[in-house]
């Protein structure tokens, strides 16, 4: 069984890296990219210290692993960020020093392709924290939401309890990075519907794993940071969310069938499942549609859950995923989901 601790906490002062582990972004959409650095220094005193790779499209999978290394070596640096997501971590994965990291531990904050990471400094018995990224979150037009800045400044630098609530109004529709003027004002929001809950009558409290549905897929194509002992997620609290890309219900279906095939699904005792974004470029849906689409996710979740996790606690739309406002999580990290009272509390 992996021994999993929580990592030092940053103080404000502290210098933290910013890295792109999966895309260099940051160098085709500076705007939001600057517009989160800012927020780090102005907002949360916090110095961020960027890296060679931080704003390189298409660079190496061995010099991204070379700045993890460089962040986690370097004992002035108190916490790593991810820059964004991308498509293609899991290629960095092979080239990391999991002795180096674990002897210089600290907290990683990351999501979307990011679940790579996030999973890896688990298995190397490291707490990392599922949510905001330098471009999305802390870059957001207007400014950052209150509810995912609160989450960020207490996981950041508290310890302890935490609860988790529901957004009173969300969004998950994009505007363009390449234009000045989205950044002129606060995206709009529409009313949030609050929690679903499904065999709510217990109360469950475990460590995390999961992330983003579509790289769990993924590293378990490439058996990758899955615990070799299944038992290491008896009782745990899952998390799943899903991407921009859309994953159509039956994907998200088939890839937790798989799990559970695999014996992985049993093992948990709850599961958090972010609210869906319903909405991109390439799709671009009414909310009509977008609403339509989450019913099917729902089902599909709950199609597989059914089969193979039917005792489990099930708690929909929580703000965790590709949506806005955005909570952080601990990923390996202590969840409270209280079925009877409703609430979900994380231990930063």
């Amino acid at each position: 069984m992996t021994m999993i601790a929580y990592p030092p906490k940053p103080s404000p002062g502290d210098r933290v890296a910013v890295i792109s582990p999966s895309s260099g972004l940051p160098g085709l959409f500076p705007l939001p990219h600057e517009l989160g650095l800012r927020r780090l220094r102005d907002e949360f005193g916090l110095e961020p210290v960027e890296y060679p790779a931080t704003r390189t499209m298409d660079s190496t999978p061995a010099a991204r692993a070379a700045d993890v290394h460089a962040a986690f070596a370097d004992p002035s640096i108190k916490a790593v960020i991810a820059s964004i997501g991308g498509d293609d971590q899991i290629t960095v994965l092979p080239l990391l020093d999991r002795e180096l990291i674990r002897a210089n531990p600290k907290p990683f904050f990351g999501l979307s392709d990011n679940t790579n990471l996030l999973a890896y400094l688990r298995n190397t018995g490291i707490v990392a924290y599922h949510g905001v990224s330098v471009m999305v979150e802390l870059g957001r037009p207007g400014a950052m939401h209150p509810q995912t800045a609160d989450s960020l400044r207490a996981a950041l630098f508290t310890s302890g309890p935490y609860e988790l609530r529901p957004a009173e109004r969300f969004n998950d529709v994009d505007r363009d990075w390449a234009d000045p003027a989205t950044f002129d004002r606060e995206p709009p929001s529409r009313p949030g519907s609050g929690w679903s809950w499904v065999n709510a009558d217990r109360v469950v409290e475990g460590r995390t794993w999961g992330g983003c549905l579509e790289i769990l897929g993924w590293l378990l194509m490439a058996d990758r940071e899955i615990a070799r002992d299944p038992a290491e997620y008896d009782g745990g609290v899952l998390l799943l969310e899903t991407s921009e890309e859309l994953p159509s219900a039956e994907e998200v279906f088939r890839t937790l069938r798989n799990m559970g095939e695999r014996g992985l699904l049993g093992r948990f005792s709850a599961l958090l499942m972010a609210r869906p974004k319903t909405w991109s470029f390439a799709c671009p849906n009414s909310p009509e549609e977008g609403a339509r689409y989450a019913a099917e996710q729902r089902e599909a979740v709950l199609r597989a859950m059914r089969v193979y996790a039917p005792e489990a606690t099930i708690v929909f739309d929580v703000d965790f995923g590709h949506t806005d406002p955005q909570v952080v999580i601990p990923y390996g990290g202590t969840v409270r989901v209280d079925g009877p009272a409703r609430r979900v509390t994380v231990t930063y």
